[in-house]
Parts: C-alpha cells; structure tokens; sequence
C-alpha cells in the first residue's frame, strides 16, 4: 500500500487546542486561496484548513486571460501570476483547416497545481494554513466550530466552503446537489511536442470542431512551462468507445477528428500522461444557513468548454471577501439574512447565470443540427472570418468601429 504524504494524518494530543479566528476557509484550492489572501490582507484573522500539503496535480484550469486577468488585476495578485504563467499575446483560431481570425490579448498557460501553488503561497506569514481535515462542522447566528481530524477545534464568525463539487461538510449541514445535466462535457488535457523539440509555427492555436457528428468543441493548444499544452473540449457520451481512444492514441483519433490540424501542427508526438475530465452542470439547494457560504465549484459547477469557471470563482471571491464580508464582521451575529445578501449580490447572480447560459450555447454550437442553429453557426464563423479579412485590409478598422458603437 502505498501511502499519500500530502494527505495530513491525525495528529496524537492529549488536549483539545481550540483556534480562535474571524473566519474559517475549508478548501485550499483556488477560490479558498484566494480568498484568504484577500481577508488576511485586509487585516482578519484567518485559518485556511486543507489535508494537502500539496495541491494535486488535476487536469483542471490550465490557461487564464481575458476578463479572469482583469479581475485578478483587480484583486491585487496578477504580478504573482505572471511569475509562474507561460505568457502568449496571439492565438490563430482555425477551422476545416482555414483560418477563422486571429485573436489578439494578454493570456498565460499553466498547470493547475502551479496556479493553486501560487495561490497558496501569496502570504509568507504560514500561521492562518493549517493542514489537517475537517471532520465535524456545526453552525448559528453567531459562532461557527469545525472539529479537526489532529484533535484541533477552530473557532470562527463564518466558515466558508471551498471544497469543490464533492463536499461531505456540506452535506452534512443538509445542503445537496442538484444535477441540471449529468455528462454535459467531457475534456482532455495532454502536452505535444515534435520530435526533435523545434517549436511550433504559432504562439497558441485554437481548432474548432468540424462535423457536429463529431461532438468536438474544440481544442486549445497554448505554452506551458513544459511545452505545448493541449485541451480538447467535447459534448459526448463518455462511455462512448471513441473517449478509449483518445486516452490510448491521441495523436491518430485526434487528426481523425480533425483532420485540419495536419498542416498547422505538421509532425508530432504526444508526451506524457493523457487526462480526461468529465463535468457535469450542478447547483446546490439548502445552502442558505447561518454562518457557512459556499463559493467556486462548492456552490456551482461549470461547463470547462465555456471558460467561465475561473471568473465565476474570481467574482465569488472578489464580491465576498472585498465587500460582504468585511460589512458582516462589522456588527454581531452572522445569520441567515447575512448570509443571504452574498447569494443575491447582483455581479455574483450575473456570473453564474452567464456560466450556465455559455455551457448550453457551446453545447448547442457544437451539437445542435436543427435549422436554427445550423444557420446561426454557419454565420457566427462567416462573421468572424470577414471580420478578420476587413481588418487586415484596414488594421484597426474593427476597433474603431467598435469604438463609435459603445
């Protein structure tokens, strides 16, 4: 048997030793991280509890940009970022083998354990992280008290939840999930790399699904600091033969796929360990109680495809910890009516409805063949692809234009 040494293991005490703090985070991933930086930097006294001591090397978030670079700007942490990010500024978006147009902005590919790493170690002082496991919880109007597997008892004025889609601690406050598509989309993340390691013709590249049979999004390939990350995103039934062999002969069932790919990606091999991801779309229901909140994944989960999840954590933590919870802390108790102003915060409703609206419009661009949606697909590519021929003629025509319309 082979031991975990991330896993923290219970620590033998004598005597109960109870941490006092404003507030408890159980979940140090990202939002939890995050989130505790933002308090502590804010002057609270906060204790962040995951039994890792190192983050897990998931095949989750693996590139940031756009609006998540904003909103990390706005949190103060985007210098920390760019450190442990491969940057890329220009990604060739194609399709059928020709070129849709190409984008142009700030992004960075990284693993998720060097993003989460990078959360983690935003604070020098190692006081408010404590590696152990919550294994009793039991909250009201005005403390909260989490029982530790080491024997450690924390204290807190709210607890908050960043345990991701599986969550015993929630459960056993009664809080459940409800799935609003199971299977909704599976994902691959891989690494390619030619033979003799010249580099690619493109700074990152984005291939877009070509027969709707097919079920294929489309694939990402972007820098990491390893080398050229692939993620290929899909609507398909996960049992279906063809995930075996994508996970067993990546390279040959990918050009099947896309057969377009050849002549920008020319000869390649995949390296290293092909993961997969399936994700289903959930809320949870009864999560409205005194002193817990939920944020990131523990609250609502996202369509990987979309790119929403990021942001939609980022706004969890930004709407949260910057305002709500600084206002809770300034008077007593912390009941539900507290509680009740983050689930309804206007920017944290529009970012998760935004995530479910984009999880089902990749699905039905991708899949959908009735009349509707074959036009409106046809016409979103044609669009872009006139866009990008105009504005190559006339560079900075698409700007300007944009401009005198806002």
């Amino acid at each position: 048997m082979i031991v975990d040494e991330s896993i923290a293991r219970p620590i033998a005490t004598s005597e109960a030793h109870t941490i006092e703090a404003d507030v408890a985070i159980v979940g140090a991933g990202l939002a939890g991280s995050l989130a505790r930086a933002v308090l502590v930097r804010a002057g609270y006294r906060v204790v962040l509890i995951d039994k890792r001591t190192v983050p897990p090397d998931e095949f989750r978030v693996e590139k940031i940009g756009g609006r998540q670079l904003d909103l990390i700007r706005q949190l103060g942490f985007i210098n920390d970022l760019e450190a442990v990010g491969a940057p890329y500024d220009r990604v060739l978006n194609i399709r059928d083998g020709k070129v849709v147009d190409i984008s142009v902005g700030q992004a960075f590919g990284l693993s998720y354990a060097s993003l989460v790493g990078m959360a983690r170690g935003l604070l020098s002082d190692p006081t408010s992280f404590l590696i152990d496991q919550v294994t009793g919880i039991s909250c009201s109007d005005d403390r909260q008290q989490l029982e530790l597997a080491s024997g450690k008892r924390v204290t807190s004025r709210l607890v908050i939840l960043a345990t991701g889609m599986a969550s015993p601690l929630a459960y056993s406050l009664g809080i459940k999930r409800r799935m609003l598509a199971e299977h909704h989309s599976v994902s691959f993340g891989f690494t390619i790399a030619r033979p003799d390691n010249a580099p690619f013709d493109f700074d990152a590249l984005t291939a877009y699904g070509e027969r709707t049979a097919d079920g294929v999004d489309y694939l990402s390939l972007f820098p990491i600091a390893d080398g050229m990350r692939a993620n290929l995103f899909m609507f398909r039934d996960p049992t279906d033969p063809i995930m075996r062999e994508l996970r067993r002969d990546t390279r040959r069932t990918l050009l099947r796929l896309m057969p377009g790919l050849q002549r920008y990606l020319g000869d390649f091999d995949v390296v290293g360990q092909v993961q997969s991801w399936v994700m289903g779309l959930s809320v949870v229901e009864g999560h409205l109680q005194p002193g817990v909140v939920l944020i990131g994944d523990a609250f609502q989960t996202n369509c990987p495809a979309a790119g929403t999840g990021v942001s939609r954590l980022l706004v969890d933590v930004e709407r949260l910890c910057t305002d709500h919870v600084p206002r809770w802390l300034e008077t007593e108790g912390m009941g539900a009516d507290k509680i009740a102003q983050f689930y309804s915060d206007q920017g944290k409703l529009a970012a998760d409805r935004h995530s479910l609206d984009m999880a089902r419009f990749r699905q039905a661009l991708t899949l959908n063949n009735d009349a509707r949606w074959s036009a409106r697909r046809k016409l979103h590519f044609l669009r872009r692809m006139i866009t990008h021929r105009v504005d190559r003629i006339h560079p900075g025509w698409v700007m300007r234009v944009r401009g005198a319309l806002r």
